[in-house]
């Protein structure tokens, strides 16, 4: 979505045609079991093993491997889940209800004449897709977080991120069982959510690997964990959310930790370059609350329902405002929001999130969030 540097700038009405083009795709190929992707980084080597020369990188390792649960043991698996009940919950407790309702009032809503039969439907519906997510997501932050162990320099970045590649690994793992155990179908990965995955891939810089996943992916999932957790009851899923929401609390501060030092180094092109790749993969992650696969799935017309998400106003969506309360703080730490022309500040404010940007820094808060999840009675 940046712009190339030969390319002219395009019209608002050029824009709103790209981004509703954007929108409505769905996964072209669900049943793909496969995909390759080009990693084109090189594999850095440190012959500098003195730990702990990064005294917060330290601290967040030693943190780490203290903190490791046990999915198998730590959790319990055998109660019985109303999948129904659990699923309205989140329909009727959290801002995501709010934000559906205004979808069905909308002006020309394909969904305007549904009633409680098509609400229950979409309710299992969206809960199977945010859990689907929620494991494809992981399993892209298993394999980033792989890469930052090749190709960051440091010897301290290296030994915490090995500590979240098995955070991931888990991760993927209480996904996929809560959905194979207790969920009608999985959902195949959306589309946005896989182009921001294979760009985080492929690119050959390491710090863009950190910025599009430990920033951008990672902020945004721990953001809606904890959505999640406050309008659940389930002790399974509750107890889950808790316990990955204090690996993830870590892994945000991992990247805020590392780019704050490399970023003081690059010059404002370089910055304008990672502020605008930031602009893209929020653009791609707002396209994700659509639930483009799920409108498909139960016979909705996906690009009615994209042209209805574009008429909503983005400062009045308290759902989505809230799942960049993690991102904008961050990327004000970094010194990304304002650095050269205000470039991010600028499109944070479009997108109707900058509000968020005094919000505590998760590297500041990360502690809080590892302990409260330590208590595993449900409140």
């Amino acid at each position: 979505m940046a712009i190339l540097e030969n390319e002219q700038p395009r019209s608002a009405e050029e824009r709103l045609e790209a981004f509703e083009e954007m929108l409505c795709r769905t996964n072209i190929d669900p049943d793909e079991e496969i995909r390759l992707v080009q990693d084109n980084a090189d594999a850095i080597f440190t012959w500098d093993y003195g730990k702990g020369r990064r005294e917060k990188l330290d601290k967040l390792y030693e943190k780490a491997k203290r903190s490791q649960w046990n999915a198998t043991t730590d959790l319990d698996w055998n109660a019985r889940i109303e999948v129904e009940q659990v699923a309205s919950e989140m329909n009727n407790n959290d801002y995501r209800g709010q934000y559906v309702a205004r979808l069905m009032e909308a002006e020309g809503s394909p969904i305007s004449n549904w009633g409680d039969k098509e609400w229950a439907e979409y309710s299992v519906e969206s809960f199977s897709w945010r859990i689907s997510q929620f494991m494809h997501g992981e399993q892209g932050a298993l394999l980033a977080t792989a890469k930052i162990v090749e190709t960051v320099p440091w010897i301290d970045a290296k030994y915490y991120a090995a500590t979240q590649v098995i955070d991931e690994a888990r991760h993927v793992e209480v996904f996929a069982r809560y959905l194979q155990e207790n969920l009608p179908h999985e959902y195949a990965v959306n589309h946005h959510l896989q182009d921001l995955l294979e760009d985080i891939i492929s690119d050959s810089r390491w710090d863009i690997t950190y910025l599009g996943m430990q920033i951008m992916v990672e902020g945004l999932a721990l953001a809606a964990f904890g959505s999640m957790h406050r309008a659940t009851a389930e002790p399974l899923l509750k107890n889950l959310l808790r316990y990955v929401m204090s690996d993830e609390a870590r892994h945000v501060a991992f990247g805020v930790i590392s780019l704050e030092e490399y970023y003081q180094e690059l010059t404002t092109a370089e910055l304008r370059e990672r502020q605008e790749f930031a602009h893209d993969a929020a653009e791609r992650m707002q396209g994700r609350f659509l639930q483009q696969e799920v409108w498909d799935r139960m016979g909705v017309d996906v690009r009615a329902m994209s042209r209805v998400f574009l008429q909503q106003d983005p400062a009045e969506n308290i759902f989505q405002q809230m799942l960049f309360s993690k991102i904008v703080p961050n990327c004000k730490k970094l010194g990304l929001l304002d650095a050269g022309d205000g470039y991010l500040r600028g499109a944070f404010t479009d997108m109707g999130v900058i509000q968020y940007e005094d919000h505590a820094t998760t590297d500041d808060e990360y502690g809080t969030l590892d302990e409260v999840a330590k208590d595993r009675e449900v409140v």
